[in-house]
């Protein structure tokens, strides 16, 4: 499976032939040159060769590990497919069966059907006519699932380095040596952000496991575990989602000394937050994109007032239409899994306005929420698993920039007690993500056509009930109270 050279390789090339010592990846304890990443690269493209992997899944921790796979399958020309940790049993099977899979490199390939080969790192599985791909696809990014069934997005690796030298050329006057991987390497964001830019620009990729930056699952971070590997490593740069940045600067109000840029996306950023983070010396810039677009749109510039998501990258082009939804065209993505191939523009969903030449979002049009984790949700997903559910009569859940998802529960009776309800949502949440899941929860009243909580199909109308409830929905997470009626 013969590969094209492509601009990333040439840039480490070079780098390990004119400083073949300089530092390019490390997990704190071993640390590689650019000399030593050339040659594993080249060792694990031969790897992939002798046992046949054409469409491999990435299942492992932050790491060298990771990156090296990751590397080398993109110089491979195979086809890669992040297995996000957060995915349960039943998102895992389906990325399997939909990208046609027939390799795994990582913990738990077994349940899927993989087994031992020749190498003791990748694990085989014969696929006798796997799924046709878009064509050019060396990339599958998962959406986090806006239901039970995410969605492939197929990407090529022309798309994954056009990002990549957009945003170098963004932070090159930052002179960054050191990134510090706070996401999860199966995130397109860090992916590129956190592995491909810091070896185009020549610097040092800094991959601890996940586990000593201080996540517990998807949804749980301690800051205070985070800001020892901040100390301890002193990188230049970071990349986090909302939920990340506030834990990180109510922890430490003075931002560490060591970073000079600190992009937070993924979903929406609080005002207060990025003005309570730049006042404490955070130095924080808001940026917007979606997978289906390579991650990064849009970006606010160092040195220049931050703005809304900022200007769209060199790229990327950005136009309104007639609703005020956002179409973007460049390093799009060849189309999902198993649809038609993508025009020449995308509409993301999002609306928004110009404010010069950058962008401010005003929402979107669809129901997705995403949570401050950066994680989409479809409601009525969750919403369908709850009111199955004998106790559960309806359900509206909101999560919309929230560090834990939260719930409107109508009983189906009276007698319905709260231990009851407690005890429902547990069972559901067991079929469920933990990004998906339900952590807090408050009795309301029927839904009905009635009070224009429900349309006459039975679709909730969630404007009316957020109109309602907004005031307990929208809450800060330390004035939420379980179970009682709000």
């Amino acid at each position: 499976m013969p590969a094209q050279p492509n601009a990333l390789l040439a840039r480490i090339e070079r780098y390990a032939s004119r400083a073949s010592q300089r530092i390019a990846l490390t997990d704190g304890r071993l640390a590689l040159s650019y000399a030593d990443v050339l040659e594993q690269i080249g060792r694990r493209r031969q790897r992939l060769r002798d046992v046949d992997a054409r469409r491999v899944a990435l299942a492992l921790d932050n790491g060298l590990e990771w990156a090296l796979w990751d590397l080398a399958l993109m110089m491979e020309a195979c086809v890669a497919v992040p297995i996000p940790e957060f995915f349960s049993d039943q998102q895992r099977r389906h990325i399997v069966q939909q990208a046609g899979l027939d390799s795994w490199i990582g913990h738990g390939g077994a349940p899927y059907g993989f087994e031992p080969s020749d190498d003791a790192a990748i694990q085989r599985r014969h696929v006798e006519h796997p799924p046709a791909l878009q064509t050019g696809t060396t990339r599958i990014t998962f959406t986090s699932g806006t239901s039970g069934a995410p969605k492939g997005v197929c990407l090529d690796n022309q798309a994954l380095l056009a990002v990549t030298e957009s945003l170098a050329s963004v932070v090159a006057p930052l002179d960054i040596r050191r990134h510090l991987a706070l996401l999860p390497l199966s995130t397109l964001l860090e992916n590129i952000g956190g592995l491909y830019l810091p070896l185009w620009l020549g610097a040092c990729s800094v991959l601890p496991g996940m586990v000593e930056l201080g996540w517990q699952g998807a949804s749980g971070f301690q800051a205070p575990l985070a800001l020892e590997a901040i100390d301890r490593y002193q990188p230049n740069s970071l990349i986090a989602v909302p939920q990340l940045l506030q834990a990180l600067v109510d922890e430490a109000p003075k931002a560490p000394r060591s970073l000079c840029f600190v992009a937070v996306g993924g979903a929406t950023v609080a005002p207060t937050l990025l003005a309570n983070a730049q006042q404490s010396g955070w130095p924080v810039y808001e940026g917007y994109g979606l997978s289906e677009c390579t991650s990064v749109v849009c970006l606010n510039r160092p040195g220049e007032p931050n703005c809304g998501v900022g200007r769209p990258l060199p790229h990327a082009q950005v136009r309104l239409d007639d609703s005020g939804q956002l179409l973007v065209r460049g390093a799009l993505m060849l189309g999902y899994l198993g649809e038609a191939p993508n025009g020449e523009w995308y509409a993301t969903g999002d609306i928004g306005q110009w404010h010069g030449d950058a962008i401010l979002l005003d929402g979107r049009q669809r129901e997705v929420f995403i949570t401050a984790y950066g994680r989409n949700v479809n409601p009525q997903w969750v919403e369908g698993e709850l009111c199955t559910q004998p106790v559960i009569a309806q359900a509206m859940v909101y999560g919309e920039a929230l560090p834990a998802n939260r719930a409107l529960i109508v009983p189906a009776s009276a007698r319905i007690t709260d231990a009851d309800i407690s005890a429902a949502i547990e069972a559901a949440n067991r079929a469920l993500p933990d990004y998906a899941q339900v952590h807090a929860w408050q009795r309301a009243a029927p839904f009905t056509p009635h009070n224009q909580q429900l349309t006459a199909n039975g679709r909730l109308r969630r404007d009316t009930l957020l109109a309602a409830y907004g005031h307990w929905l929208q809450s800060a997470p330390h004035t939420l109270k379980e179970g009682a009626t709000p």
